[in-house]
């Protein structure tokens, strides 16, 4: 018996994780229908004292057939009809259409029911295999286009699940993410020249305007929109939905006496640059919920227009989360006219990594090398 290869593993996971979604919706048809039966059985022993017979099972199996096949979506009809429960599961149909139910508007709406929980399991399946790998591409790899270009590839859970393969099999996968990395980006800035492009793009409106102090230190893509919050968190920061869910928690621990004030900094639209920020300080072995806990310690972002308050909020968490621990600022710095900052910023744009090259530290990009002690009120 020949050991599978690491391809044919991969293709193993994904085919289990599909059927167990699979299985997973059929149980949900069950649950919506066995609703529906209840609510005809409750209706005949309310309206007629007792409950009509059931036909039998082959009469519900040939009259119901054809209209499964027809209103549900294919996958999910053949499913449910190789189902050991198939002809009780027909008989609850039949039921159903003799008692005065139309079919063709039931069973479309119980389809899209059923698909959406088969799309959510299989979803989570695939969160799960990745969100490890995701956190090793934005550790190893600096930011830009061939990093997103990896996150964001319709193959990426396939390869994601590679590289589970092979660290089991003692492959160190970082190292060798690090060690291509020069290669694989010849590759997309020849690909770009070919095209008459180029590799490096353009600096997005965001990117121009947060560029400062919610940028120092941070390893970002020039061209994020934060507008669209979940891509920008994922696409752009790599940021898996569940370490945002944290941070976001963290932060109303740390205020557990300004409810409001937290919801609005985390609902703000810079709240992404917080969040990798905060990912970057995990990644740097800090201890965040510490520094997030001067927040409510210095509430002077109190003062001020109500209109700017969640302005204040993200100064000072950029504040709290930028300076080191034991470290008290002289002034308040959420006064500071940020716009001013901006422009006598020596910084042209947010931190850009140099190409990789050989280290010492196998498996660690350039970005990622230790570097001098930040300034004071700069992070790493």
């Amino acid at each position: 018996m020949t050991t599978p290869s690491p391809e044919e593993r991969v293709s193993e996971a994904f085919t289990e994780a599909a059927g167990e979604a699979m299985q997973t919706a059929v149980m949900s048809y069950r649950l919506v229908m066995a609703i529906a039966d209840a609510a005809r059985r409750h209706q005949q022993r309310r309206q007629k004292g007792k409950e009509e017979d059931l036909p039998t099972a082959e009469e519900a199996v040939s009259g119901v057939e054809a209209d499964v096949k027809r209103l549900l979506p294919s996958e999910i009809s053949a499913a449910l009809m190789t189902e050991a429960d198939w002809p009780q599961l027909a008989q609850q149909l039949m039921a159903l259409r003799a008692a005065g139910v139309d079919l063709d508007q039931v069973l479309p709406r119980v389809g899209e029911i059923v698909v959406n929980v088969r799309d959510q399991v299989a979803a989570a399946a695939t969160e799960t295999v990745t969100d490890e790998w995701v956190r090793a591409v934005r550790e190893t790899l600096p930011a830009g286009p061939l990093r997103e270009a990896i996150l964001t590839s319709p193959a990426w859970p396939e390869m994601a699940a590679t590289m589970a393969r092979l660290e089991e099999r003692g492959v160190n996968v970082r190292e060798v993410l690090a060690a291509a990395h020069n290669e694989v980006l010849a590759v997309d800035e020849a690909v770009a020249k070919g095209l008459g492009a180029s590799a490096e793009p353009a600096m997005s409106r965001d990117a121009t305007l947060s560029n400062g102090p919610l940028t120092t230190g941070l390893d970002l893509p020039r061209d994020y929109d934060l507008s669209d919050r979940e891509a920008a968190l994922r696409d752009k920061f790599a940021i898996p939905s569940q370490d945002n869910q944290r941070f976001v928690r963290w932060v109303r621990d740390a205020m557990p006496d300004h409810t409001q004030a937290a919801d609005l900094l985390v609902a703000h639209r810079q709240w992404p640059l917080l969040a990798a920020r905060m990912a970057q300080m995990e990644t740097d072995g800090k201890p965040v919920r510490e520094h997030l806990a001067r927040i409510a310690k210095d509430a002077s972002w109190e003062e001020g227009p109500g209109a700017q308050l969640g302005t204040r909020l993200v100064q000072a968490a950029t504040d709290a989360l930028s300076r080191p621990v034991g470290d008290t600022p002289g002034e308040s710095r959420v006064t500071v006219n940020t716009a001013a900052a901006r422009a006598t910023s020596t910084s042209v744009g947010p931190t850009k990594a140099a190409k990789t090259a050989p280290t010492a530290t196998a498996g660690v990009a350039a970005h990622r090398e230790p570097a001098a002690a930040p300034a004071r009120g700069k992070a790493k």
